[in-house]
């Protein structure tokens, strides 16, 4: 990294932020800190300890290979994830120096819907019958908590009377519905999805964005990001065999290209740093912009992917590490990684190898898939991490610090089965892949 981009993070971080900002973030990590320094958290901390070594000495090496034992991890750690609850949803993860003293945290309605449809899409590959059940089990527990607007609510699983509407988070479950409605044809399940998708259309300004982000997001700007919930639409609309909701879900693509500049980076694209967005935020966009492409034949919409992921694949270092932020000249904008981000840039990479036939990014998918490895919990100590993916390398890093968020290990879940996927194919092909 460049010494004068280290200034840039530096200066944004703890001048540009101001001092109460700086204040309550210390007080914060002081907090968990302390509770890193528990008895209780012995494992953990050697854990920690360790992953900080790699990160400031040496990088852990890739994992080639393991593939299938890996993605089998992540679905146990899922259903371990979903066991912690008192329902069926799935807990937002788990944290053990959460301030609170709850290491699971409750269950999490916006990324249960998206874990429907990984849980069911492995439980096809490998015959699993209990990732089919827990998955189904979670997409009835969606359809008993959707809100009477057909909208899904912000935030941890909360009383009727604390829920509050957002959109992305009703794309989110609306894609498990799908999954979940094409693997049993259950009219229960098609219906919660026509409410939230009816939703969705409705939601929809005159200019095709999202108008309800929730309360959980920073206010008052464009969620770019949210063109996710677009793909969302499209597959039920190929469900329901009715065009509006694909003529929505164009509009909302069409509408986040709008926010596209020339070098491929998207304006107010994240949760709270617009000009600094995740690659979590990131791979959001590019993955609803490329799927609806994809459905609707719109080479427009592929086109305008492959301008964004061909200026992030030459920041990718050969160990397959990614930095978690970029400005808009695409310099690093925090010095940590969001592993989940990293996981979604490699599902579009290998997307747009199946696409556009183009071998180097599914080779950049590769190396940020065999990074990942490294930074996915195998064999621990810590049995509650076992099988799940960090917010952050190293742990303690910006993105949901010190702990493991359900989504990464759903995102880790959905890049193993497509390096699963392209490794059967370049073995059919004759080709040399490293998994």
């Amino acid at each position: 990294m460049k010494l004068a981009t280290r200034f840039r993070i530096l200066r944004d971080r703890y001048i540009a932020a101001g001092i109460r900002r700086n204040y309550w973030n210390a007080r914060a990590l002081g907090g968990e800190l302390r509770r890193l320094a528990d008895a209780r958290n012995a494992s953990f901390r050697g854990q920690v300890l360790r992953d900080l070594k790699h990160y400031w000495f040496d990088k852990p090496r890739p994992v080639p290979g393991e593939t299938e034992e890996r993605a089998a991890a992540a679905v146990a750690w899922l259903l371990r994830a979903q066991a912690a609850t008192p329902d069926d949803g799935v807990s937002l993860g788990w944290f053990p120096c959460a301030i609170d003293g709850a290491d699971w945290r409750p269950s999490y309605p916006e990324t249960t819907g998206y874990i429907i449809t990984s849980l069911l899409a492995y439980a096809r590959r490998f015959g699993d019958a209990r990732a089919r059940t827990a998955a189904l089990a979670m997409a009835r527990w969606e359809i008993a908590i959707q809100m009477p607007s057909g909208a899904v609510q912000g935030g941890p699983v909360c009383a009727p009377e604390q829920q509050t509407p957002a959109a992305f988070n009703t794309g989110m479950v609306l894609d498990g519905w799908c999954s979940a409605y094409q693997e049993t044809r259950d009219d229960a399940i098609l219906a919660a999805a026509r409410r939230a998708a009816d939703f969705l259309v409705a939601d929809l300004d005159a200019s095709g964005y999202f108008r309800t982000n929730g309360g959980f997001v920073k206010t008052g700007e464009i969620k770019t990001y949210t063109c996710l919930c677009a793909w969302a639409l499209n597959r039920f609309s190929e469900l329901s065999e009715e065009d509006l909701y694909e003529r929505a879900a164009v509009r909302a693509t069409e509408a986040a290209l709008r926010q596209q500049r020339s070098n491929g980076w998207f304006a107010h694209n994240d949760l709270i740093r617009s000009d600094a967005p995740l690659t979590h935020t990131i791979g959001y966009t590019l993955q609803g912009v490329l799927e609806v492409g994809a459905m609707t034949g719109r080479e427009d919409f592929v086109g305008a992917v492959r301008r964004t992921i061909d200026h992030v694949i030459p920041r990718i270092g050969p160990d397959g590490y990614l930095p978690g932020m970029f400005y808009e000249d695409w310099e690093p904008a925090g010095f940590s990684a969001c592993l989940t981000g990293s996981a979604q840039i490699a599902i579009t990479c290998y997307r747009l190898a199946q696409l556009v036939g183009i071998d180097r990014y599914r080779a950049a998918a590769d190396r940020l898939v065999d990074s990942l490895k490294a930074s996915q919990s195998m064999g621990s100590a810590v049995a509650e991490a076992n099988g799940a993916l960090p917010g952050s390398f190293p742990i303690f890093g910006d993105y949901m610090r010190g702990g493991y968020p359900n989504w990464a290990t759903k995102y880790l879940l959905d890049a193993l089965l497509m390096q699963h996927y392209a490794h059967a194919r370049c073995v059919r092909d004759g080709l040399t892949v490293s998994a």
